[in-house]
């Protein structure tokens, strides 16, 4: 008997423990936990040490406000041109208001995927296979979009969404193959061909002016010719037949001298009448002196020789 009061004071004790325990909460940072009493939501608790009524408040939800990301499994999804597309993504949302995410839907997570799976078939279904191929950020900001506006009533936040894969079946892979080659070998002989042409052009602009600089040569060497034959004609005029047989003998002498100094040359032409040659020198020699002749005579050459173009019935 004196053993009962031990135990009594041992219960208490045991039941002031378990009460304390109860009512005692410590929130980890980045959750948030909802409290109930008798059922009803009462408050939130924050992180850190918190308190509560033991055996009368109890905790409902343990939320976590962190920002999450949610895989969207992947599904087959049917392009507006009837194609079939395996496509998958993420979503990243966050609980902005805990008590919503508690109870305004039953599974956030759940209902988050099928929201998302959904709309992801539905904005894919409007478009064709290339538009979807090419536009994940339209896809991307149309979800976004659907999403955010359809979590609002259950305190949560899409941040961001992304399409992952967009994947059509091998089949339809080989296709785009075959299709994409194709096109990069039109390409190469369209660039292939403009090369061509434009070569063409560029080589029919070079001869062209090719051409015109030739002619302009060719009318800067005529008109250099006729100067020199108008200057010829007025320097003849001028100093008479003396000096157009003087012009002749030297273009003689030079023309003979380059024949015998080509090293690549084994013939030399000489006149027949060798005394020819000898008597156009003299003659040039002898206007060099300033010998006066008769106007109209031609200068006599040692041995009876005459120049070059001298007709013999004009010999004196």
């Amino acid at each position: 008997m004196e053993s009962l009061p031990t135990i009594v004071l041992v219960v208490l004790l045991l039941l002031a423990v378990v009460t304390v325990a109860q009512g005692i909460r410590t929130v980890p940072q980045g959750q948030v936990w909802t409290v109930e009493r008798f059922g009803a939501f009462t408050r939130l608790l924050s992180p850190g040490l918190n308190l509560i009524i033991p055996f009368v408040d109890r905790i409902g939800h343990k939320l976590n406000v962190q920002e999450v990301v949610l895989d969207i499994p992947e599904q087959s999804v049917i392009t507006k041109d009837n194609a079939t597309v395996a496509v998958d993504g993420i979503v990243y949302y966050r609980i902005m208001d805990p008590a919503k995410a508690a109870y305004a839907v039953q599974d956030l997570t759940q209902a988050l995927v099928a929201m998302a799976m959904t709309n992801i078939r539905a904005v894919i279904g409007e478009m064709d296979l290339d538009q979807t191929l090419s536009s994940r950020d339209r896809i991307n900001t149309s979800l976004l979009n659907i999403l955010d506006g359809a979590t609002d009533p259950w305190g949560a936040k899409v941040s961001r969404v992304e399409i992952r894969k967009i994947e059509p079946p091998d089949t339809l892979i080989r296709a785009m193959n075959l299709q994409m080659t194709a096109e990069r070998e039109r390409r190469a002989s369209v660039a292939k061909a403009e090369g061509e042409k434009q070569a063409l052009v560029l080589q029919a602009e070079g001869r062209r002016d090719a051409a015109l600089r030739d002619a302009e040569a060719r009318e800067a060497l005529a008109q250099a010719e006729a100067n020199a034959t108008k200057m010829v004609a007025e320097a003849a005029a001028g100093a008479g037949a003396d000096a157009l047989r003087y012009f002749i003998a030297d273009k003689y002498v030079k023309a003979f001298e380059a024949m015998a100094a080509n090293p690549s040359s084994r013939l030399v032409i000489v006149p027949m009448e060798s005394a020819a040659l000898a008597g156009g020198i003299t003659q040039a020699m002898e206007l060099l002196r300033g010998t006066q002749g008769g106007p109209d005579r031609p200068p006599t050459v040692p041995g009876g020789g005459a120049l070059p173009g001298d007709r013999p019935w004009n010999r004196a």
